[in-house]
């Protein structure tokens, strides 16, 4: 899964980096090293412009970065607190997916992120252990934050969908969100190589060659160009990725700075574990 990630490029770095417009809001939290559920984020998408009559030009797409918020409501949900419960949806079922096979039919984007935070569990050792047939303390489940990105520092695309959500018969929240609400949620794929060892799922991550394919309107899921890109990354795109445990401060929110981002030492590392990417 994907429950938290960092972005701290600015958006104009970021447009040059994903070949898009700049077309984000003040809305768009800026420097952000520990994204959570329900914030305002940027995304990439790739849509045909629309004129004053709102009429879609089919001959001209334009790819732009856009602000919106992380958990997808669906178009069809009362109201929006669904979507602090659909940060990610699983790539293999997806397109089967009330919730979701609108949007990946024809509302995909990108999530630019700087890396991406997984939480490695495992039994730690018993508090007590007890050798005169008296019961030992239950153990403890340890969780190790790790901290995964490109080691030549480029951005991830994280394959994501949005949605357009706007209140129906609801003057309360008619007035909440007099324009609708578009929200996104990350594509998460079974993890690969030594990105196994610390969670079975991850992102699904697309190289710039999918982007294209990726971000076209007029490309339904079905096409065998974008659901080609419905699989795990490749071991050669995971060998370019360096892995590498950080402190729990990212466990709270409240916490958001670079030294989220830092390599702790080994002997603070919690049960660690061999991974090849540690290096």
């Amino acid at each position: 899964m994907c429950g938290r990630y960092a972005s701290t490029k600015a958006p104009t770095d970021l447009a040059d980096e994903f070949r898009a417009v700049d077309a984000t809001d003040e809305g768009a939290d800026r420097a952000d090293y520990n994204v959570a559920p329900t914030k305002n984020i940027t995304v990439v998408v790739e849509r045909h412009p629309r004129d004053s009559d709102g009429e879609a030009d089919p001959a001209v797409t334009e790819r732009t970065l856009r602000t919106v918020r992380w958990g997808l409501v669906p178009f069809w949900s009362k109201d929006p607190s669904s979507g602090a419960r659909m940060v990610n949806s699983r790539s293999e079922t997806a397109g089967e997916k009330p919730a979701f096979r609108r949007a990946l039919s024809s509302r995909r984007c990108l999530f630019p992120a700087d890396g991406w935070y997984e939480w490695q569990r495992r039994d730690a050792v018993p508090d007590s252990a007890s050798g005169d047939g008296k019961k030992g303390k239950a153990a403890k489940t340890v969780k190790q934050p790790y901290f995964t990105h490109y080691a030549d520092g480029s951005s991830l695309a994280m394959a994501g969908i949005w949605e357009y959500w706007k209140p129906k018969d609801d003057p309360e929240l008619s007035e909440q969100y007099p324009d609708g609400l578009v929200t996104a949620s990350v594509l998460t794929t079974e993890a690969v190589g030594p990105l196994s060892q610390v969670h079975d799922r991850m992102p699904l991550v697309l190289p710039p060659s999918a982007w294209e394919a990726w971000l076209d309107p007029d490309r339904d899921a079905k096409d065998d160009s974008v659901s080609a890109l419905l699989v795990p990354p490749s071991p050669e795109l995971v060998a370019t990725f360096e892995i590498r445990p950080v402190s729990s401060q990212v466990n709270s929110v409240r916490n958001n700075g670079p030294e989220l981002l830092e390599r702790i030492p080994d002997e603070e590392v919690r049960e660690p574990i061999q991974l090849d990417l540690l290096s």
